[in-house]
């Protein structure tokens, strides 16, 4: 669908889902589905039981549920137009709801990656300084971390849409995704958009990689302090309690580095997989995340136990 005015914004842009596979998107809409209908009990499920447990209140907690926040605004962002796109065929999206869409899922997803750091540091402190960690890590200072990461956050994906909205769009209003991706998105406008590229690859090697090194540091301290530790048994139990947090890690950096950089080089991959690549990145860890922490938390783990152990009986 061409569009005639070059130099203006397009009223909509039409999203088509999962290129190449429009004809299965009835089945693929029930995994889909139901990876989102666990996000959302799970994330919901950690914050309330982290209300209901008045012990609960430390600064890992607290990241606890920054994380739960963060990754429930981040699927509910894309999941449910996925699905009236998927079932109704509800393709159309205005332009400024693309934009708000596009700096919402950037926004929090780089958000996720600030909290990531911050629980870095609860580890660290937790290992290295346990007999400080209550008076480092206070509520003040959780407080005052959390802000500098939602500010952060918000900072820096801001030009993502306001870039995307000076470009002109005179070629095509059809987004071959199905949700607004800064990529998918200016690769549309009829004008030199390296700027937009460029600030991309900045935000995704320089913030994002930022987050990945200081993650990295607070880990190589928080190994010598394990390896120094007397015992196997004591070496293992305080690496257990870190595992959750490098699962989460994975999670998050593997398909983000992976999706971000097959958009904008891997022109040789298939259309259809670089778009599952970034399902993959916007749904898989929202919804293990609970599932992750409910298992490797002791505290969470017992907690949820006694609360359907306490409703059955």
């Amino acid at each position: 669908m061409p569009l005639r005015n070059q130099g203006v914004n397009p009223s909509t842009f039409i999203l088509l889902g999962i290129p190449g596979l429009e004809a299965a998107h009835i089945w693929i809409s029930i995994p889909f589905c139901a990876m989102y209908v666990i996000a959302v009990l799970g994330n919901f499920t950690i914050l309330l039981i982290v209300k209901m447990e008045p012990s609960f209140q430390g600064a890992m907690f607290y990241f606890l549920c920054m994380l739960a926040i963060t990754d429930l605004v981040v699927c509910t962002s894309t999941l449910p137009k996925m699905l009236s796109i998927f079932w109704f065929n509800s393709r159309e999206i205005s332009f400024r709801a693309c934009l708000t869409q596009m700096y919402f899922i950037y926004s929090f997803s780089t958000m996720e990656s600030g909290i990531l750091v911050a629980m870095a540091f609860d580890r660290y402190v937790a290992i290295c300084n346990p007999l400080r960690y209550s008076t480092i890590l206070t509520n003040s200072v959780v407080a005052k971390i959390g802000l500098a990461v939602l500010l952060r956050s918000g900072i820096v994906t801001l030009p993502y849409p306001l870039l995307a909205r000076r470009w002109p769009y005179c070629r095509t209003n059809i987004i071959p995704h199905f949700y607004c991706g800064h990529i998918a998105v200016v690769n549309l406008a009829c004008a030199d958009i390296r700027i937009s590229s460029y600030y991309g690859l900045f935000n995704l090697f320089c913030v994002i990689g930022m987050d990945v090194f200081f993650i990295a540091m607070s880990y190589t301290l928080i190994l010598r302090a394990i390896f120094r530790l007397p015992t196997k048994d004591a070496r293992l139990k305080t690496f257990g309690t870190c595992i959750s947090h490098l699962c989460a890690i994975l999670l998050l950096y593997i398909p983000d580095f992976f999706s971000s950089l097959t958009q904008r080089f891997g022109q040789n991959v298939p259309l259809h997989l670089r778009v599952l690549t970034a399902s993959m990145f916007l749904l898989v860890p929202p919804m293990l995340h609970p599932i992750i922490y409910g298992v490797r938390t002791k505290q969470i783990r017992g907690r949820l136990l006694r609360l359907f152990t306490h409703e059955e009986s």
